[in-house]
């Protein structure tokens, strides 16, 4: 099976599987085949075969990070579709899972994949930030009056709520600090809920 197979081999599914919770353990940083093929009862040949390129390898686990990140998204949307949409309450609902220890892991691997398209922009991770950043604001500018028609204020409110995560999520992988993390959040989102009145 080449690695452009559409439809892709139990032997492949399950080695994608092992190589993502590789990266969720070491990250992207200096992974290397042979040890990586190693330590998921692989083979360097194996891996090439499969997935194309070590590149291509790459590629497919961050399509698998953020396919974390979308099912939580859909999550959102489905229980915001028959609601009020409130956007504070949505960010605080986001803020919960963003902050969940068994998060951690994909989150720091987010980071790096983030940080990695930005400065190397014609790597393997190519795009991936401009990609989490359109998937998140596609859910915060669709909520509340916002739903039937998006403007320029719900995308400016929407960006706010999304700067506001972000910047904190950096600060909660780097420190740890849950509680003063989260209790600056929710300030912040009270304060852009008042001006928003």
């Amino acid at each position: 099976m080449s690695s452009e197979d559409g439809n892709p081999s139990a032997r492949k599914t399950e080695l994608l599987e092992a190589a993502y919770e590789y990266v969720l353990r070491h990250g992207l940083g200096e992974m290397s085949l042979r040890p990586l093929a190693a330590a998921i009862g692989s083979s360097p040949r194996v891996l090439l075969y499969l997935f194309g390129s070590k590149e291509g390898l790459i590629r497919m686990l961050l399509a698998r990070a953020r396919s974390e990140e979308l099912e939580f998204l859909d999550r959102v949307r489905r229980a915001e579709a028959g609601g009020s949409g409130e956007l504070v309450r949505l960010a605080e609902q986001t803020w919960a899972w963003l902050a969940a220890d068994e998060h951690r892991a994909l989150l720091k691997l987010w980071a790096e994949a983030y940080a990695r398209s930005l400065v190397q922009p014609d790597g393997p991770w190519a795009g991936f930030a401009r990609a989490t950043v359109d998937d998140w604001l596609d859910v915060f500018a669709n909520v509340g009056d916002a739903a039937s028609d998006i403007d320029s204020a719900a995308r400016s409110r929407a960006t706010a709520v999304l700067a506001v995560l972000r910047g904190a999520l950096l600060d909660l992988l780097a420190t740890d600090d849950v509680e003063r993390v989260t209790t600056a959040v929710r300030s912040q989102l009270t304060a852009l809920a008042d001006r928003s009145r």
